[in-house]
C-alpha cells in the first residue's frame, strides 16, 4: 500500500478508482484495519488503495469532514463515492472494493 505524504486532492482527478486509508500512527484500530486492507489490496488488484497520515493533512479532514480513523473513503473518477469507518471484516473490506 502505497503512502501519498505530498497529496493533493486534484491527484484524484486523473484516476480512474482509487480507495483512500486515512488513519493516524498511534491509533491502534488503524494498524488492525491496515492489515485487512493488505490482505484485500492482494485480491483486488483493479483498486489501488492509498494511505495517507491524516496528522500532516487536518485541511483534508475538515473539508471531507472525517469524523473519526480508520477510514476508507473509495474514489471513481474523483468523486467520493463511499465513506467505510467500521472495517468490520476482510471479507466485507473485499466485498466493497469488488
Amino acid at each position: 500500500m502505497e503512502e501519498w505524504t505530498d497529496f493533493n486532492p486534484d491527484q484524484l482527478k486523473g484516476t480512474d478508482r482509487v480507495a483512500l486509508f486515512l488513519y493516524t500512527p498511534l491509533c491502534g484500530t488503524c494498524k488492525v484495519a491496515e492489515r485487512m486492507l493488505h490482505v484485500v489490496e492482494n485480491l483486488v488488484t483493479e483498486y489501488p488503495i492509498r494511505k495517507i497520515n491524516l496528522n500532516y493533512f487536518p485541511d483534508l479532514a475538515a473539508k471531507w469532514e472525517i469524523q473519526s480513523v480508520p477510514c476508507l473513503l473509495l474514489f471513481e473518477k474523483g468523486e467520493m463515492t463511499k465513506r467505510i469507518y467500521a472495517f468490520q471484516s476482510v471479507d466485507y473490506l473485499y466485498r466493497e472494493l469488488k
